[in-house]
């Protein structure tokens, strides 16, 4: 396989030739692969957590896994970040206040999050499972633009359209259509990317809505919620805890967002329909 598109040295995709079959016929094809790569995010010059991510929006990446996971509680206390790579992987070096780190510092730091993980740095239940504050208002989405929205989403998703094979996390805005795209081979790390990007730009999170390509999971709910994100459309199912924790914090969770069709779990009242708007 040979390396094709970069960053910081390494690859979010690779292309290989394999053997393809379609029934009984075989040919020789070139296809692209996405990569993941261990990275370890550093806090204070001590290693926190281990995740398997796509090696592209890292510092998003980063600050939005800081602020998802209450490791800060705003981008400010993000006072420096370096990334680093190394010959088996990459570090993300950060540096926090020290009342933040004393409060990191029991919280299981050296683990590890596989791609599918949303358990990353838990060593306790109530860590796994944070319930997350109340959200605002937010605005109410029309449903049309939620189905426009995720077609063009799924036309902004450059490493998916070559590989297949990542998630990704978009921004709604309500004027502007989808402003933001992060991709991932994990879906909460697609999250944690766009968040990171957001908080950045200071973006207000009750001013648009969050559209995922994965299931609703809980850690999904968890980490929109934590921002104040109102709004949380999946492409696929939610899970029984993501509805519960939706509920509980005043979260419109929408499942199987496709085309014009979507089923509607909790807190309907921000999605307006057809026949709502024409009354």
């Amino acid at each position: 396989m040979d390396a094709v598109s970069s960053e910081l040295g390494w690859t979010s995709y690779r292309t290989g030739t394999f053997d393809s079959w379609r029934g009984p016929v075989h040919t020789a094809k070139e296809d692209y692969v996405a990569e993941e790569v261990p990275v370890v995010l550093v806090y204070n010059t001590i290693p926190h957590v281990v995740m398997l991510t796509t090696p592209l929006n890292l510092e998003d990446f980063a600050l939005g896994f800081s602020l998802t996971e209450e490791i800060i509680g705003h981008t400010s206390e993000l006072q420096a970040i370096r990334v680093v790579q190394r010959s088996k992987g990459v570090e993300v070096r950060m540096t926090i206040p020290e009342e933040r780190f004393e409060k990191l510092h029991g919280k299981g730091k050296n683990m590890t999050g596989r791609t599918g993980c949303g358990l990353c740095g838990a060593t306790t239940l109530e860590q796994a499972i944070r319930r997350p504050h109340h959200v605002g208002q937010g605005l109410a989405l029309n449903a049309g633009l939620l189905s426009s929205g995720f077609a063009d989403m799924a036309q902004k998703q450059s490493l998916n359209l070559l590989t297949g094979a990542v998630h990704a996390a978009a921004w709604l805005h309500p004027e502007r259509g989808i402003v933001t795209v992060r991709e991932d081979v994990g879906r909460h790390n697609a999250l944690d990317k766009l968040i990171g990007s957001l908080a950045k730009a200071n973006c207000d999170f009750e001013k648009g809505w969050l559209l995922v390509t994965s299931r609703a999971s809980y850690e999904m709910v968890q980490k929109a919620a934590s921002v104040g994100i109102t709004l949380l459309a999946a492409i696929s199912a939610p899970t029984a805890l993501a509805i519960q924790l939706a509920e509980e914090c005043g979260l419109t969770l929408v499942g199987f967002a496709r085309h014009e069709n979507h089923m509607i779990y909790t807190h309907p009242h921000r999605l307006q329909h057809y026949q709502e708007s024409a009354a």
